[in-house]
């Protein structure tokens, strides 16, 4: 008999020890029974006979993660402080077929990259001089970073980088934000590498994500575009990683392990030995400060752009009516953005100024009036909008903070002529209708689109001529230390997607002028500026660490936390910065409280954590989420 240490896939506990008559190498998938349920899990080692009963393993599977995968894995528990089991249940392993077991494990003699050494693209991507000496810096460098304008080319750079690997018979993951994975790229690269190229998302139906895998089992997929999930493939002869919208939030998980795939990409690069390149119109400062970077200016656009800042809170105001009035009768196109989805953020009494919150969570709730509803966009708890004030039965109660839907309501309403589009989370649940809408714009069957976030991401609008930004000063007053950042990156976002074929005016509402105006065309001033508030206190300077405490009793969540603190108390190389009650103290009927670290090193960070931590802890280390 054989006993062998095994994770159990996507569980938090620690290893199980199993017994089996059969050999089974290191990182095989296999089938095992946990208090009466069969679960899948993966062998990490063998182990000498325990002193205690073991059960035999149920079932071994014909797949198992590679040498790398499994330090791949070793490191994610590490640093983010969770188990393997969870770090595996990132990742897909490899298929194993019998006599091609090298092969199948993504070794460099695989049968396939031999016979597919020489592979030539039949289309060849043309540089430009400046675009040629970005990629020549790319290849200098391990780790690099290409800041470039919203237009100038980026895509073309790592395409002509595809082109070349794909021609050595390597193959390159191209990260994208998940919404930015638009039908415009994915046409794109289809178009460019044809049967090499494999689209990897959530939204790809079971179908579609059966025939990718099997192009990426069998070593045909040259090019894998997707979202951070796409970093965890059985990918056979990795030879470049790219990382596109390297600044984007989406990029770092919101549950457990709480890692941000932008950072694994380049403990990957090392670990295969292969380059990686971060991109970026607005690249975050963590990248800026830590990477080098070649700078590609400028656009293929031979058209101007102008700025018009508005004094004025968040709303569809004259100024913004009339000039989408002017671009309707010039047979134009518009983009609206708000940070905020639905009708309205809140609904608030102008009695006694209650707020309707959600019964499960410390936040207002949402207007959908589409729905007659107030919903909460933390757990998803709907109710009815209510006539009276729960708190005072007053029927005066009165919306705060536009959202998308209400702002397609009020155009619908002034301009009748427009045909106005909503395009956020709300509407666009499919990839074939975003598709559709982007197509309905495109062909100029839609005059304005109205959105969140997903407005500013790599969609190709041809004819826009107008961009109005609302919300700017919401963002910009947020208890986030990257607020500035944020707000500035959004804006600078939104307005490189209007004025690509002809003059275009970008609309700004914020009391903030002198600071969005020093900036909009110079983000490099802007980073040198925010390295010197950054200094001494926050990343990339500074290592910081969130630790989460949850439960339906407050009491015991906030009994963790006080453990817990107590426990830091004790350990050297940290600063405890606060141990409070979360800014949005409910969530999902839990109440929560959280610890932040902050040190020097990240090394001292994970040794205080894992010494510290009690049963409840959640650890996030890097977080970007304060609220």
């Amino acid at each position: 008999m054989k006993y062998y240490k095994v994770a159990i896939t996507g569980s938090p506990l620690g290893e199980f020890t199993y017994e089996s008559l059969q050999k089974i190498e290191t990182g095989t998938q296999v089938s095992v029974a946990v208090r009466n349920r069969v679960l899948n899990g993966v062998v990490i080692a063998t182990c000498k006979q325990p002193d205690f009963k073991t059960h035999e393993i149920l079932e071994v599977h014909a797949f198992r993660f590679s040498d790398k995968q499994l330090a791949l894995a070793r490191f994610i528990a590490s640093y983010y402080i969770c188990s393997l089991g969870d770090a595996f249940a990132l990742m897909l392993p490899y298929e194993i077929t019998a006599g091609t077991e090298a092969a199948a494990l993504g070794t460099q003699t695989s049968v396939w990259a031999v016979r597919h050494k020489n592979t030539k693209s039949t289309s060849k991507i043309i540089l430009s001089s400046k675009q040629e000496n970005a990629l020549t810096f790319l290849k200098q460098h391990k780790v690099s970073l290409l800041f470039g304008d919203t237009g100038s080319g980026k895509t073309e750079v790592y395409m002509k980088y595809f082109e070349q690997m794909a021609e050595r018979g390597k193959t390159s993951i191209f990260l994208m934000p998940e919404i930015s994975l638009t039908p415009q790229m994915s046409k794109r690269l289809k178009e460019h590498f044809g049967e090499d190229f494999v689209m990897w998302h959530s939204k790809l139906t079971p179908l579609a994500k059966k025939k990718a895998l099997a192009k990426i089992y069998a070593g045909e997929a040259k090019i894998i575009a997707g979202a951070r999930s796409a970093l965890f493939l059985p990918v056979k002869n990795l030879g470049l990683i790219i990382v596109d919208e390297e600044h984007d939030e989406s990029y770092k998980s919101s549950s457990r392990p709480r890692y941000n795939a932008r950072d694994l990409a380049i403990y990957m690069g090392k670990l295969y030995d292969v380059p990686v390149v971060l991109g970026s119109a607005t690249p975050s400062l963590t990248s800026y400060v830590k990477f080098p970077h070649f700078r590609l200016k400028g656009g293929h656009f031979s058209s101007e752009k102008s700025f018009l800042y508005e004094k004025s809170p968040e709303s569809l105001s004259p100024v913004v009516l009339q000039n989408l009035q002017k671009i309707l009768e010039k047979k134009e196109q518009a983009i609206v953005f708000l940070p905020t989805r639905a009708n309205f953020k809140y609904l608030q009494c102008q009695d006694c100024g209650h707020t309707i919150k959600c019964a499960f969570c410390s936040v207002g709730m949402s207007v959908h009036q589409h729905s007659r509803a107030l919903k909460c966009h933390y757990c998803n708890f709907t109710q009815a909008i209510p006539q009276v004030c729960p708190e005072c039965h007053s029927p005066n109660l009165s919306s705060a903070r536009l959202g998308t839907a209400e702002a397609v309501k009020i155009l619908q309403e002034i301009l009748p002529s427009a045909r106005v589009e909503q395009f956020d989370r709300d509407v666009i649940t499919t990839a074939n209708k975003l598709k559709k809408a982007l197509k309905r714009f495109n062909d100029k069957e839609s005059d304005i689109l109205v959105g969140t976030q997903m407005l500013s991401k790599g969609h190709d609008y041809h004819g826009v001529t107008l961009a109005v930004v609302l919300g700017m000063d919401n963002m910009l007053n947020m208890g986030d230390y990257r607020a500035r950042e944020k707000a500035l990156s959004s804006l600078i976002q939104v307005a490189g997607r209007s004025g690509r074929a002809k003059d275009a005016k970008v609309i700004v509402q914020t009391f903030n002028e002198d600071f969005f105006k020093t900036y909009i065309e110079r983000y490099e001033d802007f980073l040198e500026e925010e390295k010197v508030f950054r200094q001494e206190l926050y990343p990339p300077y500074k290592k910081l660490c969130r630790i989460l405490f949850a439960h339906k009793n407050g009491l015991k969540a906030q009994d963790a936390m006080r453990q817990m603190h107590e426990n830091l108390l004790t350990c050297k190389g940290i600063e405890i910065v606060g141990a409070k009650k979360c800014a949005i103290e409910k969530v999902a009927n839990k109440y929560r409280f959280e610890i932040l670290l902050r040190a020097d090193k990240s090394t001292d960070i994970i040794k205080a954590v894992k010494s510290a931590k009690v049963d409840l802890a959640e650890i996030d280390m890097d977080p970007i989420e304060f609220g």
